[in-house]
């Protein structure tokens, strides 16, 4: 698959967005790599980077005017509406679920009930070794700011924000990939 030939149809060269993507997408993409190395994971390197340069594929459509996407949707709909042009693309299922299934450390069909989250009703937990891995990587950047890595003790604390079960789901990929 030429991830950058999906990245370059919706991301036009030139643009703020297309830099705060490919900027982001790919410090997730070496932290992924770099994970997947270090613990000898059972995953195609190849599959690992198109998956992390992928995953956040959906953003230009959403109101999120701070990292220069300008589109009607809410951004916490940027997963499965990425999910929705890769499938469309005809990128392989196990892409397009990362990008459908990497928001927050996931999401279960309890929190869009409890927090009336503008989703559809479902499960959207990462559930394969490529998708936890992706999602993992990916609370250590930022779309804004300076977009350094994160520290640890940063990242629980964003979590801890949304809800203490979003801590433990984060608590058990880092007991998975640190």
């Amino acid at each position: 698959m030429d991830y950058q030939t999906i990245i370059d149809k919706y991301y036009p060269a030139g643009s703020p967005l297309r830099d705060i993507y490919m900027r982001h997408c790919r410090s997730v993409a070496d932290l992924a790599l770099e994970i997947a190395a270090r613990k000898s994971l059972p995953l195609d390197s190849a599959e690992v980077e198109a998956a992390a340069m992928l995953h956040d594929i959906g953003i230009f459509l959403t109101d999120a005017p701070v990292i220069h996407c300008h589109g009607s949707e809410p951004y916490i709909r940027h997963g499965i509406l990425g999910a929705a042009l890769l499938r469309s693309d005809g990128v392989d299922e196990s892409v397009a679920a990362v990008a459908e299934r990497h928001t927050g450390a996931g999401i279960n069909a309890d929190d869009i009930s409890e927090l009336s989250l503008p989703l559809p009703p479902g499960d959207y937990m990462p559930r394969t070794l490529l998708e936890r891995l992706v999602c993992y990587a990916d609370k250590f950047y930022s779309k804004s700011g300076d977009m350094q890595r994160k520290s640890l003790e940063r990242v629980r604390a964003s979590m801890a924000r949304h809800s203490s079960a979003t801590l433990a789901r984060f608590e058990r990929l880092h007991q998975e990939f640190s």
